[in-house]
């Protein structure tokens, strides 16, 4: 395993990190949360990332009955706020007063004194960006929190709350948790070079594009079952890689990776590893074997040509708006 400073920090996480998103307390048991975390630790994996939305706190549950037998110091736990959390006016969102019993629910639910991060899940327009940083920062000087970060949010924004936090001598945020995928590329434009003016590092999601850069959904077929793409949960997330184009584009990968002795899975992870000032991939398993596939892509280096190729397959175009197309 590899290990990359979070941002400006001094924390150091894997370069790959366990997440838990439609996972843990979804689609997998207990016994299989605790067979894929050991399999993830026994990799050097650090980081553990999760949210207080993923299936309404139960991914956060199913996390801790695995944390409470492990070192806690060998651990980066994860967790986030925003998304609601029942029907309550005031039970989203980044207030100072959702914030604060948002993390005494998520330390309640993993069984720990403490987070090593706590992000905010994306950006609220309601809420002024001082009183969310001025929480967050009170959250590290009670020791409930040991880092902050952010997910999704725009260039402009992770600039405005650095700027701030500077100013004002709040702990500023060190992460930012975007969707990057080599069909997303967007990140490149702007929020990868504004993060590392300010210090963020990056714990990218959906590496994998929710399976499909895989191929495991050859394009002129229909999914098969028991997958995400025909699953309840989950399923309105991946739509927008199921074009017949992307699945031909997730199909030249394949091919690209045979003609290296790799798979698809390993050249799309090595992609997004490729850059330093992303510190850590995150990705979603089932079970062991494919974490352990997934673990596999560390070693792989991609050769100026193979870059090359895959700019040529699937080229940076920038879309108008941040895509979101997952909670995660």
């Amino acid at each position: 395993m590899q290990y990359r400073k979070l941002g400006a920090s001094g924390l150091k996480v894997s370069v790959v990190g366990l997440g838990s998103w439609l996972t843990m307390g979804t689609n997998i048991d207990g016994s299989a949360t605790r067979s894929l975390v050991k399999a993830a630790r026994d990799g050097g994996v650090n980081l553990l990332d999760t949210a207080d939305v993923y299936n309404a706190g139960a991914a956060e549950r199913a996390l801790a009955e695995v944390l409470k037998d492990l070192p806690r110091h060998e651990c980066v736990v994860a967790t986030k706020c925003f998304f609601p959390m029942s029907d309550d006016v005031n039970d989203r969102g980044l207030s100072r007063k959702h914030i604060h019993e948002s993390i005494k629910g998520s330390l309640r639910r993993l069984g720990t004194d403490y987070v090593d991060l706590y992000q905010c899940h994306r950006f609220d327009p309601e809420v002024p960006i001082h009183e969310t940083a001025r929480a967050m920062d009170d959250l590290i000087r009670r020791g409930e929190v040991l880092y902050w970060g952010v997910s999704q949010w725009p260039a402009d924004r992770i600039a405005e709350v650095v700027e701030l936090c500077r100013k004002e001598g709040f702990a500023a945020p060190i992460s930012n948790q975007p969707l990057y995928n080599l069909f997303d590329r967007y990140i490149e434009a702007e929020v990868l070079p504004t993060s590392q003016r300010y210090g963020l590092g990056q714990l990218v999601y959906s590496p994998l594009a929710q399976g499909v850069l895989t191929g495991k959904y050859p394009p002129g077929s229909a999914p098969g079952d028991n997958t995400r793409a025909t699953a309840k949960a989950g399923s309105q997330f991946i739509s927008r890689y199921m074009t017949e184009e992307r699945r031909a584009a997730a199909a030249r990968l394949i091919e690209l990776a045979e003609q290296h002795g790799k798979t698809a899975t390993q050249l799309a992870l090595a992609f997004c590893m490729r850059d330093q000032r992303i510190s850590s991939v995150l990705v979603g398993a089932r079970s062991a074997e494919q974490l352990a596939h997934n673990l596999s892509a560390v070693d792989v280096e991609l050769t100026d040509d193979v870059r090359a190729q895959l700019d040529e397959l699937f080229p940076a175009v920038m879309p108008e708006t941040i895509p979101d197309s997952a909670t995660s």
